[in-house]
């Protein structure tokens, strides 16, 4: 069983870990005696809990090396979905995904995010997708959720079956207990009733919950209406699909009334605000409604901290206060907590070392006037004096680009 000891950091704290939790932290005076395997050091620094990416997308690491422009511009959010983003998920293929995903785990483990929640698509490599993206997890040491986001825009249901399938097999089959699985839709105006019908009850005999986008754009609004219901909310709940443990993203369409209400499943909901402002699809006024609300960035970089300063400034503009982000921020660790059963988040003094019930999840980050020196998950330490300890962020950047540029002409091919 490994045993760490972090600190003392700048003010006097230290954190002993001991089985993937903090056991101890407090005054490292106070410390008992504890021989530890490793010792990381944090002078000048503080210790403090690793963050949490509640919403993303692995496949979009490769961006950044030149992704081209579409060739007639996008003039709504559907046109940014046709002319890029779906272009983009089926030039995807095991080498392409797999060099996106090590890249975007290890440059999150750099920024201190320690827990990544991931929803995946690759219309043209759907059956093992997932197992590639669980193994850059488990490289590098992160933590998170995956699934694949189900549709039936490119193949109909038999492509729906196959992602939702795909879930199932990942969630039966994954071995690494920091990595746990869900089923995934990519949203419902992709889908058809039945597909919806078939992740529903998929997700309820696995006993975990759906991971979905929710009235991003308008176009989800107006295909509920064509098909009957008031709203993508509702359609989701009369076929069944609003199960206890799932994660709702977005949700810039919901009205107050609808968020309340699907707020009763205990469903967890995610607000995007870089990307729901390059996509000019509108400010989530009716989250303040729901309680359980954590930050995600919806395929940019896991900088958290990145996120919230953007999402502050945001709600400002939108005469909304602008510590109701920072709220979601923290939120990120309670989310966790509830997919793994444990306490995430800042560390109350423990004092009963190796017998107290309440620790928390050996999640830190180690941070100085530079930033994030050290990231530990689990208790043991992926990031070390900024550089990551299973890997070679320069070279993983270049494998980057080397599958960019294959995934770019790719993408030519789909219009």
């Amino acid at each position: 069983m490994t045993l760490l000891k972090v600190g003392p950091d700048k003010h006097g704290n230290v954190a002993l870990c001991e089985g993937g939790k903090v056991v101890f932290f407090g005054a490292a005076s106070s410390a008992p005696a504890f021989d530890a395997a490793e010792v990381l050091e944090a002078k000048d620094a503080e210790i403090l809990p690793g963050w949490v990416c509640a919403h993303t997308h692995l496949y979009s690491a490769l961006c950044p090396y030149g992704m081209p422009a579409p060739e007639v511009a996008p003039e709504n959010f559907l046109q940014i979905l046709e002319r890029i983003w779906w272009r983009l998920d089926r030039a995807i293929d095991e080498d392409i995904l797999r060099a996106s995903a090590r890249l975007y785990v290890a440059e999150s483990l750099l920024v201190g995010t320690t827990s990544i929640v991931d929803h995946h698509e690759s219309p043209n490599y759907i059956e093992g997708s997932l197992d590639t993206l669980a193994d850059a997890y488990t490289e590098f040491g992160a933590r998170g959720l995956l699934c694949y986001g189900a549709t039936d825009r490119n193949g109909g249901l038999e492509e729906g079956k196959r992602g939702i399938d795909e879930c199932v097999r990942f969630i039966g089959a994954n071995k690494n207990p920091l990595v746990k699985g869900l089923v995934g839709l990519h949203a419902s105006f992709t889908c058809s009733d039945e597909t919806i019908k078939y992740a529903a009850q998929k997700a309820k005999d696995a006993g975990v919950g759906l991971h979905v986008h929710v009235a991003e754009g308008t176009g989800d609004v107006l295909d509920a209406l064509e098909r009957g219901f008031t709203s993508p909310a509702d359609r989701l709940e009369k076929l069944g699909a609003i199960l206890p443990g799932s994660i709702f993203v977005h949700c810039i369409h919901m009205s107050p009334a609808e968020m309340r209400r699907a707020a009763k499943f205990d469903l967890w909901f995610v607000q995007n605000p870089r990307s729901n402002y390059g996509n000019k699809v509108g400010w989530p006024y009716s989250l303040t409604y729901a309680q359980r609300v954590a930050l995600g960035v919806d395929g940019y970089n896991a900088n958290m901290p990145q996120e919230c300063d953007f999402g502050r400034n945001e709600a400002t503009s939108q005469d909304e206060d602008s510590i109701i982000i920072t709220h979601r921020l923290y939120s990120g660790w309670r989310m966790m907590g509830d997919f793994f059963d444990a306490e995430f988040g800042p560390f109350n003094a423990v004092e009963n070392c190796r017998r107290s019930i309440r620790t928390s999840v050996a999640d830190l980050r180690i941070t100085d006037a530079q930033g994030v020196r050290h990231t530990v998950v689990n208790g043991e330490v992926v990031v070390k004096d900024r550089k990551l300890v299973k890997g070679d962020i320069e070279a993983l950047r270049e494998e980057g680009k080397a599958q960019a540029q294959r995934l770019w002409k790719e993408m030519a091919k789909y219009h």
